[in-house]
């Protein structure tokens, strides 16, 4: 493990640099990173990790300062540790993430948090939505077993989907989940503002405005802290009130600078959440074409 002013230390051999390799090559366990943020995650970290690695070989961990021995429980596994000496955010930790992935050429990362709701068994589901959706980012929606989110994080996210809806000019389902397959370019746009959790409403509106990528969501569990399972999360670094508020400001002022509100309500009733779902259990309207304001 080193600071980011270092070398990190590498794990296997990555694929060459993305941009010798064809435009739509297929995605695999070996030329998909997973990139997972981790602040004071000790509690699962590891487990996390071990996860990832049974999925994909590479797996880069961003330690954001952590100081409950997050980093010291996986430094005996082979991964990438970039390490935030001082507490720095998500939205920090993400662009990392990225741009280590894009500096080892891989063609796309799949994202997760550290604190075990993401399933790493679902890494699998988002790659293979990707190839059959190329250039899409693919997010993993928490639409199974919803009984088990809270009802405040339910309604919640709700109201994020319909806000990030107007940043992007298209609906999302679940648009808050973090566990998410990003396509390399999509990993490579600069001047992504916004920090925190903002950054990730952010950046699926900054892809749509810029390179006109839509998202597309794979169904999978919701997995909280529950009386019917002995399973252990920490709490969540995401206060709903404290954040939605952050991330609906900043939608609301991107909104009004840019203007065409008429045309992105138009936009957004014409075009339903994608969902990506071979079972069927979801129908999902198909896609249907959009310009995007830029």
């Amino acid at each position: 493990m080193t600071d980011l002013a270092g070398s990190p230390r590498r794990d296997a051999a990555a694929p060459g640099n993305a941009a010798d390799r064809p435009r739509a090559a297929r995605l695999d366990r070996n030329n998909v990173a997973v990139v997972i943020p981790a602040l004071n995650e000790a509690l699962r970290i590891r487990e996390v990790v071990e996860g990832a690695l049974a999925q994909c070989p590479h797996v880069i961990v961003i330690d954001d300062g952590s100081d409950d021995g997050t980093g010291e429980r996986i430094a005996d596994l082979p991964v990438t540790v970039l390490r935030h000496a001082q507490r720095q955010g998500k939205g920090a930790s993400l662009r990392d993430g990225f741009a280590e992935a894009l500096r080892r050429g891989f063609l796309a990362a799949v994202t997760m948090d550290g604190d075990g709701q993401h399933s790493a068994g679902d890494i699998a589901r988002l790659i293979d939505s990707a190839n059959r959706h190329p250039g899409h980012i693919v997010i993993g929606a928490r639409l199974r077993k919803r009984a088990a989110q809270p009802t405040y994080r339910r309604l919640a996210n709700n109201f994020g989907d319909w806000g990030v809806a107007w940043g992007t000019g298209y609906q999302i389902a679940d648009s808050q989940s973090g566990q998410r397959l990003y396509p390399a370019e999509v990993m490579a746009l600069r001047e992504v503002p916004g920090e925190d959790f903002v950054f990730e409403a952010q950046i699926l509106m900054s892809a749509a405005q810029q390179l006109g990528t839509r998202c597309v969501s794979v169904p999978i569990e919701s997995r909280y802290r529950s009386q019917d399972s002995d399973e252990q999360f920490r709490a969540s670094h995401f206060k709903p009130l404290r954040d939605f508020t952050r991330i609906t400001s900043h939608i609301v002022l991107q909104c009004l600078r840019r203007g065409g509100v008429p045309a992105m309500y138009r936009s957004i009733r014409a075009n339903p959440p994608l969902i990506d779902d071979p079972s069927g259990e979801f129908a999902s309207a198909p896609a249907k074409p959009q310009t995007h304001l830029r």
